[in-house]
């Protein structure tokens, strides 16, 4: 006889958090977690004004079945920066499907940035990921995401499995910024021209908020690190987007660090200080 294969339980998990407004600074008023995701404790590096919250997913990748969900609430006039210790990992699965969910709501006032680390998506995973931002009134947004195909250091590509994408940004109901996509290994899309050019790693920074002339320019005078690389920042009404394709997520989240310096200050009112994790 034949030992049984093991039984793998799928992780469901889910995280609530709130942040509310308490006289000139942010306290995290909810915190609620279901599952292996949690914010351990809000820290305050800048000062009482904004709340930083590490979010922790102690499994350390996902796997096909898992299914997470972060659910952020901000209350007027309340400030917060949410990012991750680490890089996020989405495994191969032998078929069920892998998902998460991340939902913002930013009240009139508020300011929400959402600067995870890099996700890598390796080679025969399903995965479904879906950002919805939901802006009141003057809220701000500014969030990135770097998307990594395979694992180019150790020669895999994303050969098999399927990756499916949905962001949405809105304000008071009326979508700002809107995108559907869907990747299956060895889609022709990603060695086209017209899509992902052969490049492995991808990413976009959004942030909205009326662009000045002035800070677009200099956000166009910031040029990746990344040689060949191909890169381009638009500002459709409301917002302002930059896109990276390249091989090297190092590359991508400097370039976006290197614009969340010029546009934290303009669009929120902040100089940029890096969290600390960043740097461990």
């Amino acid at each position: 006889m034949h030992p049984a294969e093991p039984v793998v339980t799928p992780w469901q998990a889910s995280l609530r958090l709130g942040f509310s407004r308490r006289g000139d600074g942010t306290v995290l008023s909810r915190r609620e977690h279901s599952g292996p995701l949690r914010v351990q404790k809000a820290l305050y590096p800048e000062g009482p004004g904004i709340c930083h919250a590490i979010v922790l997913h102690p499994p350390a990748g996902v796997a096909g079945g898992d299914e997470l969900e972060i659910r952020a609430g901000l209350d007027a006039g309340a400030r917060a920066l949410m990012t991750t210790p680490g890089a996020g990992k989405w495994y191969g699965s032998a078929g069920p499907w892998a998902a998460q969910r991340l939902a913002f709501d930013v009240a009139d006032g508020a300011c929400l940035e959402w600067l995870p680390q890099e996700t890598i998506v390796f080679d025969g995973a399903r995965a479904a990921m879906e950002t919805q931002v939901n802006l009141g009134g003057d809220a701000r947004y500014l969030g990135w995401e770097v998307l990594c195909l395979g694992r180019r250091a150790s020669g895999e590509r994303f050969d098999r499995g399927e990756l499916r994408l949905e962001t949405r940004i809105a304000r008071d109901g009326t979508p700002l910024f809107l995108e559907r996509g869907r990747l299956a290994g060895q889609d022709p899309l990603l060695a086209s021209p017209a899509g992902f050019a052969g490049c492995s790693v991808c990413g976009t920074l959004a942030a909205t908020g009326e662009v000045p002339a002035e800070l677009l320019s200099a956000c166009r005078s910031v040029v990746p690190a990344e040689t060949g690389a191909k890169w381009g920042v638009t500002a459709p009404p409301g917002l302002l987007l930059a896109r990276f394709l390249g091989h090297s997520s190092e590359a991508a989240r400097r370039w976006f660090a290197d614009l969340w310096h010029l546009l934290r200050p303009a669009l929120v009112g902040l100089p940029a200080v890096p969290p600390r994790i960043w740097n461990s």
